[in-house]
Parts: C-alpha cells; sequence; structure tokens
C-alpha cells in the first residue's frame, strides 16, 4: 500500500504573499482523495521527531540557535518566512514524515510526503523557505541505523539543490545529483556530485532527452541501494520562479521514467515534492497530484 506523509501542520498559514503557495499542501489530499487516486488510509500524521536525528546533519549551533530563536536578522532574513514555533513544528514534522516514509520505502519499494524537498538548508544555515534539509536528515538516519549503505539524492527541482551538495560533499556513501535551470536561484551554486545546468527555455523534448540518459548512467555507476526523489515542479513553462518550458505532460513523463527505472532495478525510492510557483494553483497541484497518481498506476 502506498504510505504518503502528511499533517495538518504542513498547510501552516502565513497569511499575506506566503499563503498562495503554502495551500497546496491543503489542497493535494484533498483531490487525491476526491478523484478516488487515494483513500484515507494511504495517509499517515507522522510522529514527533529524536533531535538527535536531527544533529546527524545539522550543525547543533545552528540547529539550538533555530529552535531557541536565537538566528540574527540577517539569518531570519534568509529563511524568507517569519518565525514561529509553529514554523519550527512544521519543519520537524516534515522531516520526520521523510524518516518514516524512507522505512516505508524499504518496506513497500515507495513511499511520498506531500510536502519536504527543503533542499536549500545547509549544515550551518537555512536558505529560500528551507530551514531544515528533509531528505538529507533521512539520509544520514538510514545509514547510520544500517539500513543502507550507499544512497542517491535525485534533485529535479528547478533550483540547484545546494544546500544538499554542502552536507554531502565529504560523504562518499552519499552521491548527491542536481538537474536544475542553470540561470535559476542560487546564483552561487554548490558543487554536488553530479550537476547539469539547463539553458532558459529548454522544452520537453531536449529535458526529457537528457534526464533519460544521465540519470540511468549516474545510477548504474553509483549502484545505490536507495534513491531519494526531489520531484519539484517548478521546471513548468508556467512558472513564475523557474526558466524552463517543460509541459504538464512533460513533466508527467519525468516521474514516469524515473519511477519505471526504480521499480525495474528494484530500488527502494522517497518522494519529496519539493517546489511549484506557477500563478495558477490548479497548475501546481494537479502537475504534483501527477506524481502520485503514476506511482498508484506503476507500483500498487
Amino acid at each position: 500500500m502506498l504510505k504518503i506523509a502528511n499533517d495538518f501542520n504542513y498547510y501552516h498559514e502565513l497569511g499575506g504573499e506566503h499563503r498562495f503557495p503554502m495551500i497546496k499542501y491543503k489542497l493535494l489530499p484533498e483531490i487525491l482523495i476526491n478523484e478516488g487516486t487515494c483513500i484515507d488510509s494511504n495517509f499517515f500524521i507522522p510522529k514527533s521527531i529524536n533531535e538527535n536525528y536531527i544533529l546527524l546533519t545539522h550543525d547543533n549551533n545552528y540547529y539550538h540557535k533555530l529552535i531557541n530563536f536565537k538566528l540574527d536578522k540577517k539569518e531570519q532574513r534568509a529563511i524568507g518566512f517569519p518565525m514561529s514555533q509553529k514554523l519550527i513544528d512544521r519543519e520537524k514534522k516534515i522531516v520526520q514524515g521523510t524518516i518514516e516514509s524512507s522505512l516505508n520505502s524499504i518496506k513497500y519499494m515507495v513511499s511520498m510526503n506531500i510536502a519536504g524537498g527543503t533542499h536549500h538548508a545547509f549544515s550551518n544555515r537555512a536558505e529560500a523557505f528551507c530551514i531544515l534539509n528533509d531528505q538529507s536528515i533521512a539520509a544520514n538516519f538510514l545509514i547510520k541505523k544500517n539500513i543502507c549503505k550507499k544512497i542517491l539524492i535525485l534533485d529535479l527541482d528547478v533550483h540547484q539543490g545546494n544546500g544538499t551538495a554542502e552536507i554531502f560533499q565529504k560523504n562518499k556513501n552519499v552521491f548527491t545529483v542536481s538537474f536544475h535551470g542553470k540561470n535559476n536561484y542560487p546564483f552561487r551554486k554548490e558543487t554536488s556530485d553530479f550537476d547539469y545546468g539547463f539553458s532558459d527555455g529548454v522544452n520537453d523534448n531536449e529535458y526529457l532527452k537528457v534526464i533519460k540518459c544521465e540519470v540511468p548512467r549516474l545510477i548504474e555507476t553509483f549502484e545505490p541501494d536507495f534513491i531519494f526523489y526531489l520531484s519539484g515542479v517548478d521546471i513548468l513553462e508556467s512558472d513564475k520562479l523557474g526558466k524552463l518550458s517543460v509541459s504538464i505532460d512533460g513533466c508527467r513523463e519525468r516521474d514516469k521514467f524515473i519511477l519505471n527505472y526504480c521499480k525495474s532495478n528494484k530500488i527502494p525510492i522517497q518522494i519529496s515534492m519539493g517546489g511549484g510557483y506557477s500563478p495558477d494553483i490548479n497548475t501546481i497541484v494537479d502537475a504534483h497530484a501527477n506524481t502520485f497518481r503514476l506511482v498508484q498506476e506503476i507500483f500498487f
């Protein structure tokens, strides 16, 4: 059975300009249930996180400044959200959701988190709406527990996974891969184990040709026993923060290829949703929903 991490705290009402992107976390499970893609039992509420798992990835000083509201003004501005206890609680829930999802992937081959993909969170600082790096924490958790030995993090969000790259820059057990817009944020990029920057305006054919060529090559070379997949839909032509020109069908084909490859090669995969900032919220939700629809179709 498909297991999906979801919690009311994911939809943390921030108000103002922040309300629009956050509402997708409320709408997505509703749509998936209403259309019959999922049922209530597909969803689970993450438990409380053991903070020691966070500290496998994040600097102790940074984490304690964060939870005690002692970040300076510059550090707070880098987050992009107004600081609050609810925001910190939300981030912890997302991280725990990805940890529990990864365990479900070991059991069922695949699992998902309605939220997550907080790849701009560095080991010692927050950035661009990302405070704690959910997939990095979960990867370190699996290695620490001796559940997995070699993990590949596949980041297909339009923005480079700069925080993830920094976290694992000296870790040979985790291979970081980022396909992103060359001219998109972050403008100062970190060095992943593999980076591919697409030029502005790349269409379905160009985008998918690269993905279908490079992703299997990277996986076959590294031979991971687990994959974390960040399935951002900000590659869409309509996205306000992206500069690529991929259609919603192209985005769906991307996910279909990745999921089929993992299933065929029997590699467990955990999926976090990542970004999506099209002007029409229905476009964002439908693009994300396609990923869930494909998982049900391919794996179950």
